[in-house]
């Protein structure tokens, strides 16, 4: 046992006598220790009642053997630092998670870990972490809550942001946002749409690090607690099968993630998390993989923000097995590949057939293609990415003259004042990885824009990135970002934007050698930055990249 580290022989005794302090017996010590690392926070609604979840986790531990030890990690509400400084610390706490872990269960050597995340970066700063310590691992998330309802009209947290724009508009009075303001988030839970972080935690499960219903079973579900039991238990049986996240997360296994996520119309930001993911476990997956993932699989699923369909609707039809069942009807799927359960194969086998509504089937579904789209031009000669599945058609070819910004908060503040137009094409730039520094969601404007009825006829483009509850012709992660010189950064007001999401190209209509010319004209905005956000700009990496640290 890994444990055996700090606790066996006459050299240890100094050890034992601080595990003693905690109380443990003599038969304790020679079972294996397992963490359990947990992401709860009084003030993260998704985060709130993770306590209860790691008390079940804990449980089944104890039930199949083990001695569990729980300690906790930090967590970003991405919904709380939205549209000020504090988003610019969301992303970047990923990495930050992960280093804790490693230096946690490094320093206290145990045997294996049940990681217990909901929201947005937490989920992938643990995998990162799992993939790093190659411990036997799994995964129970806290769920998502349930959707708000006002005036007979499910809701969630998308359409709380788009009222802020509507109010701004004049659409909607104080009274009415304030209505809706307490109906949007009825419950714990992570945000009741196919957001960042219910698409992490579907992925994970489709990825093999879960049991089925890790991604939709809601937070509030006594179903919920019984999961975490199980998920303790199992953590057992891999311990006793040695089988690691190594073992689970190979090429196939990230297939097959990258085959939901098109397939579900998954937040863009899993796609920076899964390519940060496969760089930690050595894993090819680069952009034109996932571009040809995104042409060659249907979108089956049409969650909000996208719909009035939310994750609750997709649990009662069978959740991620059942969509994984329908996607290998059309062989897109790696059945004989290990999961932390059994393999695949087994579990599409329990799986209910798609319901032909929430699930459609792949001889009809929403698109031929997925619901994440990678763009190419001369804008973003790496890749840019948009959720083509929250798209409304006339927006797929859009062309319009640049507005352009700096930052978010001169966009927003052009948006609400009624600066921008139809017809307009959004730019947002120094907000990538290293020009924000953080890569900030832009919500808040893709919201207000969609709350002031210009959601059909004003793209957004950056090289920031954008929530999951954002639908629309955003145009996310775009690459090379500003900061270090990207065309984003030549674009001026007037000049002509294409945006063609149907061809998959962003180009801006100016010549090569216009281009050239602006570029020696240019130099980077200075930056007056202090503490971690400093160091996270000195070494992150392209957003085309996940955004990583350099290995």
């Amino acid at each position: 046992m890994r444990s055996d580290l700090m606790k066996e022989g006459a050299t240890r005794a100094p050890h034992r006598s601080l595990l003693r302090a905690l109380g443990l017996t003599d038969d304790e010590m020679k079972r294996p220790f397992v963490a359990v690392v947990c992401s709860a926070s009084d003030y993260i609604p998704g985060h709130r009642h993770l306590k209860d979840i790691a008390e079940a986790v804990k449980a089944g531990i104890r039930n199949a053997g083990g001695v569990p030890f729980e300690f906790e990690t930090i967590g970003v509400c991405d919904g709380l630092s939205m549209n000020h400084k504090g988003m610019k610390y969301s992303l970047c706490s990923r990495e930050l998670i992960a280093d804790s872990i490693e230096v946690m269960l490094t320093a206290h050597p145990l045997d294996a870990v049940v990681f217990i995340p909901n929201c947005d970066k937490i989920v992938p700063g643990m995998l990162l972490a799992a993939c790093r310590m190659n411990l036997p691992s799994i995964f129970v998330s806290g769920g998502p809550m349930l959707p708000g309802e006002h005036n007979g009209v499910r809701f969630g947290l998308s359409e709380m942001f788009e009222a802020v724009g509507s109010h701004a508009s004049g659409k909607i009075d104080a009274d009415e946002l304030l209505a809706l303001e307490k109906s949007a988030c009825p419950t714990c839970g992570s945000c009741s749409g196919m957001y960042t972080a219910n698409s992490m935690n579907c992925l994970t499960e489709a990825i093999g690090m879960a049991l089925p219903g890790n991604g939709s079973i809601p937070a509030v579900y006594s179903e919920r607690i019984a999961l975490a039991k199980r998920a303790g238990a199992q953590v057992m049986e891999l311990y006793k099968q040695n089988l690691r996240p190594s073992d689970i997360l190979t090429e196939q296994a990230f297939e097959n993630a990258l085959r939901s996520e098109m397939a579900l119309g998954c937040s863009t930001n899993s796609v920076l998390h899964l390519t940060a993911i496969a760089y930690e476990a050595d894993v090819k997956l680069d952009i034109d993989t996932i571009d040809q993932m995104s042409r060659s699989t249907p979108q089956l699923c049409k969650l909000n923000p996208a719909s009035q369909v939310f994750i609750t609707d997709l649990n009662k039809v069978g959740g991620i097995p059942a969509v994984l069942k329908e996607l290998a009807r059309k062989g897109l799927v790696h059945l004989d590949i290990p999961t932390v359960c059994g393999t695949v194969r087994e579990r599409v086998e329990c799986a209910p057939d798609a319901d032909g509504t929430v699930i459609r089937t792949v001889e009809n579904p929403f698109r031929v293609d997925g619901g994440i789209a990678v763009l190419r031009g001369n804008i973003c000669p790496d890749g840019a990415v948009v959720k083509q599945g929250a798209v409304v058609p006339e927006m797929m070819h859009h062309i319009g003259p640049a507005r352009c910004f700096d930052c978010e908060e001169d966009a927003s503040a052009a948006i609400l004042g009624g600066e921008i137009k139809e017809g307009d094409v959004v730019v947002i730039r120094y907000e990538g990885p290293k020009g924000g520094p953080g890569m900030r969601e832009m919500l808040a404007p893709t919201s207000a824009l969609t709350g002031m009825g210009l959601g059909s006829s004003v793209a957004l483009l950056t090289d920031g990135r954008f929530s999951g509850a954002t639908q629309g012709a955003a145009i996310g992660h775009v690459s090379p970002e500003a900061a270090v010189g990207g065309n984003i950064a030549l674009i001026r007001d007037g000049d002509i934007v294409d945006v063609n999401i149907t061809d998959r190209q962003l180009n801006v209509q100016v010549s090569d050698e216009e281009l050239e010319k602006r570029r020696a004209e240019w130099t980077a905005p200075k930056q007056e930055l202090s503490g971690y956000i400093k160091r996270y700009a000195n070494l992150v990496t392209s957003g085309s990249r996940g955004a990583v640290f350099e290995k």
